[in-house]
Order: C-alpha cells, then sequence, then structure tokens
C-alpha cells in the first residue's frame, strides 16, 4: 500500500468525522429556510459523512503528500549552494522584517495588526529571492575576503572529484591520460552508472557488447593505478530516471565536473552551469602543429577520394591527404605540408611528396 493510498484513506476518514459532525448545522440552516421540511435528521447526517468522506479521499494527496513531493523533488535538484543561499535569505529577512515589526505595530488598526505579518512574508521572500539569484556574486565575494586562508571543505572537496559519465569510460583513453599523471582529481563512478555500462556489456548485439567489455576493462586498468582514485560510488538522485539528468543533479549537488564524450549531455551540463571535462576537446587541444612547409615522414594506406591521392594518418589520428601520393601507397616518404584546414569533424592536413 503506497503513501498516496494511505493518505487517501486517513483524509476520507477525517473528512468523515468532520461531515457527520456537520449534519446537525446543516439540518439547522435548511429549517431555517424550509421550516415545513420532513427530511430526516439522520440521512442528513449520512449525506453530509459520505460527501465530505470523498471529498478527503480526493484532496487527501495534495494537502499532504504532493506538496511534500514536489519540496522534496525541488531540494533534490537544489545545489548545496542554493539551498545555502536561501537560508541565509530567509534569515536576513526575517531579521529584516523583526526590525520592523514594532514601527509597523504603532500604526492605527487594521494596519498595525496586518502590516507585520505581511513584513514577514515580504522580507522572507525577498531576502530568499536575492540571495539564491545573486548566489555567485557572494559565493565570490566571501572567496575573494578569504583568499590566503582555508577555504571551506565542501569547495575542497568538489576540487579534488570528478564525475565519470559511461561514454568516456568506453573510449578508453581516459586510463592513458591517467597514466601520464596529468590528472590528479579522484575519479567518481557513481552505481547507476556502473549499472548502464553493465547493460551495456550484455547487451544482444555484439558491437554494444564489445564496447561495454572494453569499458569494463578499461575500469579495471583504472583501478590499479595509484593515482587518480577511482571511487564507485552509491551517491543516487532520487526522482529522476534518465541516467545524464541524474549525472547533472549530482554534478550540482557535489559542485564537481563531469569527465564525458557525450555531446547531449555537455549541451545540457552546460545549460545548468554544471563544468564539463570533455576528452575530445582536450583530444583537439594537444594535437601537433603543423604550418605549411613543413616536412615529416608518412606511410600512405590508402587512395584518396581525388584522382592520383593517397592517404596517410598521423598517430593522433589526424587525415593527411597527400597529392600525386597513389603510387607510393604501402610505402613511407618525407612529404611537404602544403595546406591545414580545420572543419567541425576535425582537422584535415594536406601534403605533397618532397621528391615532387
Amino acid at each position: 500500500m503506497n503513501a498516496i493510498l494511505i493518505s487517501r484513506i486517513i483524509g476520507l476518514i477525517i473528512f468523515a468525522i468532520i461531515g457527520a459532525f456537520l449534519g446537525t448545522p446543516v439540518n439547522t440552516f435548511i429549517l431555517q429556510f424550509w421550516a415545513e421540511s420532513s427530511i430526516n435528521p439522520l440521512f442528513i447526517t449520512i449525506f453530509t459523512t459520505i460527501v465530505m468522506g470523498a471529498v478527503g479521499f480526493i484532496v487527501a494527496p495534495w494537502i499532504s503528500i504532493k506538496p511534500i513531493q514536489a519540496l522534496r523533488k525541488l531540494f533534490t535538484k537544489a545545489s548545496m549552494n542554493s539551498l545555502l543561499s536561501g537560508l541565509v535569505g530567509l534569515t536576513v529577512g526575517l531579521i529584516a522584517a523583526a526590525l520592523l515589526a514594532y514601527p509597523l505595530s504603532l500604526l492605527p488598526a487594521p494596519l498595525g495588526n496586518i502590516l507585520p505579518f505581511v513584513g514577514v512574508l515580504l522580507f522572507g521572500y525577498l531576502g530568499i529571492f536575492l540571495f539564491v539569484t545573486r548566489q555567485n556574486d557572494f559565493l565570490s565575494l566571501f572567496k575573494g575576503q578569504g583568499k590566503g586562508g582555508l577555504r571551506s571543505g565542501r569547495q575542497m572537496e568538489g576540487e579534488h572529484r570528478i564525475l565519470v559519465d559511461t561514454s568516456s569510460i568506453i573510449d578508453g583513453r581516459i586510463a592513458d591520460i591517467a597514466k601520464t599523471g596529468f590528472v590528479t582529481s579522484n575519479l567518481i563512478v557513481p552505481r547507476f552508472v556502473l549499472n548502464e555500462l553493465q547493460f551495456v556489456s550484455d547487451s544482444a548485439d555484439d558491437l554494444r557488447r564489445q564496447r561495454g567489455r572494453r569499458g569494463m576493462d578499461v575500469l579495471a586498468e583504472l583501478q590499479k593505478l595509484k593515482s587518480p582514485k577511482i571511487i564507485i560510488s552509491d551517491l543516487d538522485v532520487e526522482g529522476v530516471r534518465e541516467v545524464d539528468d541524474r549525472l547533472v543533479v549530482l554534478a550540482r549537488q557535489l559542485n564537481c565536473p563531469i569527465l564525458t564524450n557525450d555531446y547531449n549531455l555537455n549541451r545540457i551540463a552546460e545549460l545548468q552551469g554544471v563544468s564539463i571535462l570533455n576528452i575530445n576537446e582536450l583530444a583537439n587541444a594537444v594535437k601537433s602543429i603543423l604550418l605549411p612547409g613543413e616536412r615529416m615522414d608518412m606511410k600512405i594506406i590508402q587512395e584518396g577520394k581525388e584522382y592520383g591521392q593517397g592517404v596517410g594518418y598521423m598517430e593522433d589520428g589526424t587525415m593527411v591527404v597527400i597529392e600525386n601520393g597513389q603510387r607510393y601507397i604501402g610505402k613511407t616518404i618525407n612529404v611537404i605540408v602544403t595546406k591545414v584546414l580545420q572543419t567541425a569533424a576535425g582537422r584535415m592536413v594536406f601534403a605533397k611528396p618532397e621528391n615532387d
């Protein structure tokens, strides 16, 4: 029996009792306008009991369970910074209302009786609204005043933790990056991400199954490293089903970035103010810079789209198109860079054989 059904039953009982007590006043009210009424008072009591019980059965969840669920969902999605800012704003607003309560109570009635209560509501709301909407400014102010001192444990924890998405685990390059020592933060893998990875590993599709198993191998490889530390966490977000949405909400609560290669998750997180560490962007940033006229060795492995072209690849995967290179397929030759193009799909290099 769920909570909503229990609340409906309790509401039915309470409202039915209220309806039973309302039977006599309703009968009296009817006799005032219809003195010759022959309706049995017991019938009126039964009628009011049934009507009020039905009303209680319908509205009970909306005045008990639903508001609690809405507040719970709101507090779950809100970041810790927002909650603390709202609490501070409410405190400041209530203090301001308390200072104004006595002067307002001296006003002539009924203003003196009403305005202190209105001031509490108004200043409490304004305090919460101001501190929540400008929380970043207040946090920046406190950070600026605290330079050189100790920062809060929450901030320090957020700076040394990174949430890991399924796509970055399956990608596998995170293991190579971790081995270089550039990643010093603890990598947090939520249990629901691990479950999704296991689901992919058990897929009926052969390609998905291979990708999932490769992700498991990457996790096992990361756990063997002394640094960074891999933490399988049971932290979760209630009321949210999608893995991407749960990651974003969890990142906001922990005040830490998300490591991912998923474009959609990247966009969703950025719109909600969550920092993203994208391995693809990192790979593009560390690619070697080539200028026209530079020489390099290149192995021609296949034909190009145009007549006479050959195609080779650099160590980072960048495609190199060699004019008149078709006759060198299978050979490693010296080439001269003629042009470098940056496209939405990545970088493309054009070159020609040095002998030409």
